[in-house]
C-alpha cells in the first residue's frame, strides 16, 4: 500500500509503519500505534465538497459505500481497494430522540445513538470491517497470516467471527469462562470460530492473546491494533452528519478498554481539523463502580494510573480493570474537556428498566452511559437544555437473561424499582378483568 495512511507511535517518537505491516506497539519505547493520515491532501477538497460527498454516499444501498464506515473511506483507509473490502454494510445506526426518558433523568434533549442496530449487535462492527478488510487484502498479497485473534467480553468475539466468516478467515477467540452471557457465546460459535474459553477474566484473556500474536501469522484484532479505532471512529462523524452537521454538547458512552472513546476523538478531532466543524462537544466516559480503573484515574487527575482487579458488573463488556488504551484515552478526554463517572450495580440496572418503559430495550453497558448521564444532570455538569447523545453499544437482546432475571426480582442486592413479573391467572375472563 502506498503512504496515503501509515501507523505511527502516538508517544510522538516519530516512528511510523505501513498499515499493512504487522505490528501493533512502537519497537522503540512499546506505545501504541495509530493510523495516522495525509490531512494535507485531504484538504484538497473543502469542508463543503466533504460533506456533499458523505451526504451523496448516504443515499447509496449497495456496495461499499452502502456502509457508514466506508462511506467515508478517504478519511479510514483511502488506499484499500474497493474489491477487498469485508462488509455487512455497518454503520448508518438510528440517532433516536428520547424526550419521554430525558425528561425523567433531567435533559430536555436527550438523544440515543443504536450502535447496537448493526449486524452484529454492537458498535464493533465498525471497527472490525477495517480490520479484517485489511488482512483481506494482505492475505491476496502474499501474507503468512493464517487466523486472526482476540480476546473478548463478548462483543468483540462476535464481531471477528462473522467478518473473518464472510472473508473465509480462520477466526480463533479467548472468552474468560462463565463471564460472557448464552446470546454472545454462540455467535463466534454459530459463525465457526475456534472459541477457547480461558479460567480467567478478560484481563487474562487479553495477557493470553497478546503473546499468542508474537506469532506474526496469528494477527491481534483487539482494539490495540491501531485499524479497529479507524472503522469505530466514524461513530461520532456519522452523529454530526445526522444532526444536520451541527455539534451536539455531549457525548456520552461506557467505557472498559478505553478504545471506543478514544476512536470517537479521533474522528471527531479529523472533522475539526478538515473544517467541517467549528468547535468539539465535550465527552463523558461511564464506568461500572465494579470496573473503574479510567475513573479512579481522572478523579486524581490522570496523574497516576493503577489497574485494579475488575469485579463482577452486569455491564460485562466493560468490566475490564486493565484498559489497553488508556493512554490515547486520556488524551481525547484532555482535548475534550471530558469527565468520568461511575455508577452503581443497582444503579445501571434500574435505570435500562426504566429507558426501556421508553420503549428502548437497552444493554446494561448503556444503562451505565445513562446513568452517568443522570448523575452529571444532578451535579449540574451537564446543563438541563444542553443536548445530549449517549452511545448505546450494544443490541439489549445479548442480555436478555439479565432483563429476565431484573423483572423476575432475581438480580443480587438490588433493590428493584421497574420490576413488571409476568401474572399467572386462571384461564377465565373473570380474572383476566380481575387482572386488569
Amino acid at each position: 500500500m502506498n503512504e496515503q495512511s501509515w501507523l505511527e507511535c502516538i508517544r510522538g517518537c516519530g516512528v511510523k509503519h505501513a498499515i499493512d505491516e504487522v505490528i501493533y506497539q512502537c519497537e522503540q519505547c512499546g506505545g501504541l500505534l495509530d493510523v495516522e493520515h495525509d490531512v494535507d491532501a485531504l484538504k484538497q477538497r473543502s469542508a463543503i465538497e466533504w460533506k456533499e460527498l458523505f451526504e451523496q454516499r448516504a443515499a447509496v444501498r449497495s456496495g461499499p459505500y452502502a456502509s457508514g464506515v466506508w462511506a467515508k473511506k478517504e478519511w479510514v483507509c483511502s488506499q484499500l481497494p474497493l474489491e477487498d473490502i469485508v462488509t455487512f454494510y455497518e454503520g448508518n445506526t438510528p440517532l433516536l430522540n428520547v424526550p419521554t426518558l430525558g425528561k425523567q433523568i433531567g435533559l430536555s434533549d436527550l438523544w440515543v445513538k443504536l450502535c447496537g442496530n448493526s449486524h452484529t449487535g454492537s458498535f464493533k462492527d465498525l471497527g472490525m470491517t477495517v480490520l479484517v478488510s485489511v488482512v483481506n487484502h494482505m492475505i491476496k498479497l502474499g501474507s503468512p497470516i493464517r487466523a486472526v485473534a482476540c480476546a473478548s467480553t463478548g462483543d468483540t468475539s462476535a464481531a471477528l467471527a462473522a467478518y473473518a466468516a464472510a472473508a473465509g478467515i480462520p477466526a480463533i477467540i479467548l472468552l474468560p469462562h462463565d463471564k460472557v452471557s448464552p446470546e454472545q457465546l454462540i455467535q463466534p460459535l454459530a459463525n465457526g470460530a475456534k472459541v477457547l474459553s480461558l479460567n480467567t477474566d478478560f484481563d487474562g484473556c487479553m495477557r493470553v492473546v497478546q503473546e499468542l500474536t508474537q506469532d506474526p501469522s496469528i494477527y491481534l484484532a483487539n482494539s490495540m491494533n491501531s485499524l479497529r479505532m479507524e472503522g469505530q471512529k466514524t461513530v461520532g462523524i456519522e452523529i454530526v452528519q445526522q444532526f444536520g452537521w451541527q455539534v451536539p454538547d455531549w457525548i456520552i458512552l461506557p467505557a472498559g478498554n478505553l478504545g471506543n472513546v478514544s476512536a470517537l476523538g479521533k474522528g471527531l478531532l479529523l472533522m475539526f481539523e478538515l473544517g467541517l466543524i467549528d468547535h468539539l462537544p465535550r465527552i463523558a466516559c461511564a464506568q461500572a463502580q465494579n470496573a473503574n480503573p479510567f475513573y479512579l484515574a481522572y478523579k486524581n487527575g490522570f496523574k497516576q494510573y493503577q489497574p485494579v482487579v475488575a469485579q463482577k458488573s452486569t455491564a460485562s463488556a466493560i468490566q475490564i480493570g486493565a484498559p489497553v488504551s488508556y493512554e490515547r484515552a486520556v488524551k481525547v478526554m484532555q482535548r475534550f474537556d471530558g469527565v468520568v463517572e461511575q455508577v452503581s450495580e443497582e444503579d445501571l440496572a434500574n435505570i435500562c428498566a426504566l429507558a426501556d418503559r421508553s420503549g428502548l430495550y437497552c444493554c446494561p453497558q448503556t444503562g451505565v452511559a445513562l446513568s452517568a448521564a443522570q448523575k452529571l444532570a444532578v451535579q449540574s455538569v451537564i446543563k438541563p437544555h444542553e443536548r445530549v447523545v449517549v452511545i448505546s453499544t450494544a443490541n439489549g437482546l445479548k442480555f436478555s437473561q439479565m432483563k429476565t432475571a431484573y423483572h423476575g426480582y432475581r438480580l443480587k442486592d438490588i433493590q428493584v424499582k421497574y420490576g413488571n413479573a409476568p401474572i399467572e391467572i386462571e384461564a377465565s375472563m373473570e380474572e383476566v378483568f380481575r387482572n386488569l
